[in-house]
C-alpha cells in the first residue's frame, strides 16, 4: 500500500487492541505516532510496524498523569488525521477494598486524558475541515459493573461524551466513533488483577483483539457513531437494555465475582 502521508496517533498502541489498530492503519498507508508508557515496548513496536515502510514515531507518556497528557498535545507537531484514544485500565475488586489512588489514576487515564487529547486534536481537525477520532469505549459502558465499578463508569462516560461531541461537530467534516468491545484476550485483565474473575476463566469466551480492532477500524472509516464488537456482546447489551439497571448489576456481580467465592449475593 502506497503511503498516504496521513498520520494516526494511537495511545496504548504497543499491545492489545491498540497495536492491532496500528497494524491496520499501517496496512492502509498511514504513518503512525504511537504513545505508551514504556519506551522499550514503543521501540519494539516501532521496529515491527516500520518494517513495511510506514513512518513510525513514538512518544513515551503516562497518560494517567494530567501534566503528561497535556505535554503530549504540546509536543506533537504533526497534523494528526486520526486520533485513537485506546489507552485504558481497570482494577478488579470491591469498591470498598480498592485503593483510592489507583481508582483515581484509572479515572484520569480513561476519562481525563481522553477529554484532553480529544479537545486538542478535535479543534485542529475542525479548523481543517476533516479528521476522525476513535474512542475506546466498552460494552461495560452500558452495564453497571460490580467488581469493576469505577472502570465500567469510566466507559459510560466515554460513550456519552463521544456521542455528544459527535453531534456538536456533525457539520464540520470530522467524525467521532466509539468502539465497544466486550471481554477481549489482551493483557487488560492481568493489569487489572482480574485473573480470578469468572469472566476471565473461560478463555474461549474472550474476543480476539485483531477481530475487535477490525470492527472498530471499519466503523471509524465509515464514519459510524459506534460499533459493538462481537455478536454475543450485541446480544448482551440488547438484553440489558430491557432490564432494570439493578438486575443488570446483579447479573454482572455474578459474572465477575472470583471463582472461589461460593456464596450467593442477593
Amino acid at each position: 500500500m502506497e503511503n498516504t502521508g496521513k498520520w494516526a496517533l494511537i495511545t496504548g498502541g504497543t499491545s492489545g487492541i491498540g497495536k492491532e489498530l496500528a497494524k491496520l492503519f499501517a496496512k492502509d498507508g498511514y504513518n503512525l505516532l504511537i504513545v505508551a508508557r514504556d519506551q522499550g515496548e514503543l521501540d519494539s513496536t516501532a521496529a515491527e510496524l516500520g518494517s513495511s515502510g510506514t513512518q513510525v514515531k513514538t512518544i513515551a507518556k503516562d497518560l494517567s498523569k494530567m501534566e503528561e497528557a497535556k505535554a503530549l498535545c504540546d509536543e506533537v507537531n504533526l497534523p494528526i488525521d486520526v486520533l485513537v484514544n485506546d489507552a485504558g485500565q481497570g482494577v478488579y475488586g470491591l469498591f470498598t477494598d480498592n485503593e483510592l489512588e489507583r481508582e483515581l489514576g484509572i479515572i484520569h487515564l480513561n476519562i481525563c486524558s481522553t477529554v484532553i487529547l480529544t479537545k486538542h486534536f478535535l479543534k485542529e481537525m475542525v479548523s481543517r475541515g476533516e479528521g476522525k477520532i476513535l474512542n475506546l469505549g466498552s460494552v461495560a459502558g452500558k452495564l453497571p459493573g460490580p467488581w469493576q465499578a469505577v472502570y465500567h463508569a469510566t466507559k459510560a462516560f466515554v460513550l456519552s461524551f463521544t456521542t455528544a461531541v459527535r453531534e456538536e461537530v456533525k457539520d464540520s467534516g470530522v467524525t467521532l466513533t466509539a468502539l465497544m468491545p466486550g471481554a477481549t484476550d489482551t493483557d487488560f485483565f492481568n493489569k487489572a488483577g482480574m485473573q480470578e474473575s469468572k469472566v476471565v476463566q473461560d478463555k474461549d469466551a474472550l474476543s480476539n483483539a485483531a477481530d475487535v480492532a477490525k470492527d472498530g477500524y471499519e466503523a471509524l472509516m465509515a464514519g459510524k457513531d459506534r460499533v459493538i464488537a462481537g455478536f454475543k456482546n450485541k446480544l448482551e447489551v440488547n438484553a440489558a437494555n430491557l432490564m432494570p439497571d439493578s438486575a443488570v448489576a446483579h447479573q454482572m456481580y455474578e459474572q465477575q465475582k472470583p471463582v472461589e467465592q461460593g456464596q450467593q449475593h442477593n
